[in-house]
Formats: C-alpha cells, sequence, structure tokens
C-alpha cells in the first residue's frame, strides 16, 4: 500500500518532479523537430519551445535543490557521526575512571546484604529494587508473580530494618549525593 507521508518525506516526489520536467522538455523537443519538418506555423514551434526551456529550468531548479540537500544531509550524518562517536569516547572514559569505585561501591552494598543476612534471591530482588525496576518488572525477570515480588521485597525491608523502596535506595545513595560548594 502506497504511504503518501513517507513518499513525500522521503524526497521522492522532487525525483519524480525532476523526471517528468525531463520527459516534458524532451518530447516538447522532439515535437518541436517534427513540428519544423511539417513546416509548422512559427508561433506554434515558439510555444513549443518556451514548453522546452521551463521544463528543463524545472528540472534544473529541482535538480539543484536535490543536491543542496544532500549536501546539507551528508553534512547532518557527518556532525551527528562525530558528536555520537565524541559521546562513546567521554562513556569509555567515564567508565574507565569510575570502574574501580563501582566495584567497590557493589562489593559495599554486597557486604550490607550479607550483615542484613538477604539471601541470594533477596540480593538479586533488593538489586533490581536499588536500579529502579518496579514489583511487576522484578516479578517479571524473576518469573514469579506481582504479589510474590512484592512480599519478598517487603521481607527485604524487614531484614534490612527500612520502611520500604525509597528508604533502600535512601540507605545506599545518600552519601553519595555530590557535596556543596560554598562561594
Amino acid at each position: 500500500m502506497l504511504d503518501l507521508d513517507t513518499w513525500l518525506s522521503e524526497g521522492r516526489l522532487r525525483v519524480f518532479m525532476l523526471a517528468a520536467f525531463v520527459v516534458i522538455g524532451l518530447l516538447a523537443a522532439a515535437d518541436i523537430v517534427a513540428d519544423a519538418g511539417e513546416g509548422a506555423e512559427t508561433l506554434h514551434i515558439i510555444l513549443e519551445g518556451i514548453v522546452v526551456i521551463v521544463s528543463l529550468f524545472s528540472a534544473l531548479a529541482i535538480a539543484l535543490r536535490l543536491i543542496k540537500e544532500a549536501g546539507d544531509s551528508r553534512r547532518v550524518i557527518r556532525e551527528m557521526t562525530e558528536e555520537l562517536q565524541h559521546n562513546r569516547e567521554q562513556a569509555a572514559q567515564w567508565r574507565n575512571e569510575t570502574q574501580s569505585l563501582l566495584r567497590g561501591l557493589g562489593a559495599s552494598i554486597n557486604n550490607q546484604f550479607e550483615r542484613w543476612r538477604l539471601s541470594p534471591g533477596e540480593k538479586e530482588i533488593a538489586l533490581f529494587l536499588l536500579k529502579g525496576l518496579s514489583h511487576k518488572e522484578v516479578a517479571s525477570l524473576r518469573g514469579v508473580s506481582e504479589a510474590t515480588a512484592r512480599q519478598q521485597a517487603g521481607a527485604i525491608y524487614k531484614k534490612a530494618g527500612l520502611s520500604g523502596r525509597h528508604d533502600l535506595a535512601a540507605f545506599f545513595l545518600e552519601e553519595l549525593a555530590l557535596p556543596i560548594e560554598e562561594d
């Protein structure tokens, strides 16, 4: 099925118009040659000549526009590629700089889970909750019902002496807040 919006938005209409104007110009030129050979009136040949000129100039204008758009597109793609590469380099740098800190944080979180005497399953659930997953998402990942995931989360909060998800996150993240610099 023809999707007109897609067809128009992809520049196909301009290419079609370019081809149509070229064909019109060529047909009109061929008609001029045929009419001149048959002794057609001068006014008729002049009018067909105008059709040839207008159609070929229209085709040229469309071709120039397509060339400009292609150049603009190549420029945008190049800029986006450079920006993507820059962002990838920054992400890699950040990962390299924080790798040991993240390992230490992971070990500290696991040590606290051990102090709370969480089972391996409870540790996994607690990590999912720390990552911000909903009970429904936790249930899906663990292959249990949402009610079971809520019940398991409640057991974690009880063992940890916390009132809920926000307290769990705050327990680990409170000290990670950036220091406020005084002027």
